[in-house]
């Protein structure tokens, strides 16, 4: 396995840097963003195993020549006293730096949801208290708040899409539609479970800047899913001036979209509030200059409409993908598969 574990180093290494990179600055995402996002978890969950995989391997080299043969005889010590002398200082390493940042990683996956949960339940309690139903549909509340406001909060059947009266009085009939269908698609299509996810791995790894750009990127994406949504039934017309709109509130300013009738929420974003769930989940309120990059980029794809990736490419990517996650898996269970 001694090949093995090196040729794992180097995959995570390219994963973990180069080719998210690459990704973030390539302009082929706007044009598929489904098939970008899949990338962006085969990437993630490529270089995680390949990462955690390496140390293991190096780790269980000497005791077996697979990762199944080597943890039968890792288990034999731990739990039968078998000797434990195969194993040197570096592989025992190794091993300690495998299960330390396996623990880590999901540590922080369990943490990043506790947190976004319990503040997305304080949410749900102002919402109560303060937000009224709307005549928009179900699902639907209104808080009572000039500046234009736009968001979903996540909850399975306790969803529920937030619109301010400000935004409500800002939008003609056709604009407001589209901005609850472009809200439902986020709620309906899970996309908090993305953001959760790559929120995890930034605050897991945020010495990485790739898992920053991996969460920028992501967040992008699924606004433009929710667009292509809204582009069904709604005019790209209606679409651009209703997210003109709703990203004219001030984030952050006193009287922001961040508080009305006094109280601070917890979430809140100008323009779509899925790129507030990303970092609400631990730091409250997002927006600035990274939800006005995407709204930028959301803007500029429906004014300059390009062609959607040709079949031939997007295919190619989804196999690119399931050869992510099959190489390291087959290297990790395989015997000599690389000596």
């Amino acid at each position: 396995m001694f090949w093995t574990s090196y040729f794992l180093a180097v995959l995570a290494i390219v994963l973990a840097w180069p080719v998210p990179i690459l990704l973030s600055r390539a302009h082929w995402p706007a044009r598929s963003p489904f098939t970008a996002m899949l990338l962006w978890q085969a990437i993630a969950l490529a270089g995680g195993l390949s990462m955690i995989g390496a140390m293991l391997v190096y780790g269980l080299e000497p005791i077996g020549d697979n990762l199944l043969a080597g943890l039968r005889g890792l288990a034999g010590m731990v739990l039968f006293n078998a000797p434990t002398t195969a194993l040197g200082f570096w592989h025992l390493f190794a091993l300690s730096a495998a299960a330390l940042l396996t623990a880590h990683l999901v540590f922080t996956l369990l943490l990043t949801y506790y947190r976004i949960e319990r503040q997305r339940r304080r949410h749900r309690e102002l919402l109560a208290l303060l937000a009224s139903p709307s005549s928009g549909g179900p699902g639907t509340v209104v808080i009572n708040h000039d500046s234009p406001v736009a968001y979903c909060l996540p909850g399975g059947a306790r969803s529920v899409t937030v619109l301010s009266d400000g935004l409500m009085a800002a939008l003609e009939p056709a604009e407001l539609r589209a901005v609850l269908i472009h809200e439902n698609a986020h709620l309906s299509q899970r996309h908090h479970l993305l953001l959760w996810a790559f929120a995890a791995w930034r605050q897991a790894l945020p010495w990485l800047p790739t898992t920053r750009l991996a969460q920028e990127s992501v967040s992008s994406l699924i606004e433009m899913l929710a667009d292509d949504v809204a582009l069904k039934t709604e005019s790209k017309a209606t679409l651009i001036k209703a997210i003109a709109i709703v990203a004219s509130g001030p984030a952050g300013a006193p009287g922001s979209p961040e508080e009305f009738n006094g109280t601070r929420l917890p979430y809140a974003a100008g323009g779509s509030a899925t790129d507030g769930i990303v970092d609400a989940g631990i730091q409250g309120a997002s927006g600035g200059a990274g939800s006005a990059r995407t709204t930028m980029s959301r803007v500029s794809r429906l004014l300059s409409p390009q062609e959607p990736l040709p079949a031939s490419l997007r295919v190619l990517v989804m196999a690119c993908c399931l050869l992510l996650l099959a190489v390291p898996t087959a290297l990790l269970l395989v015997p000599g598969l690389l000596g």
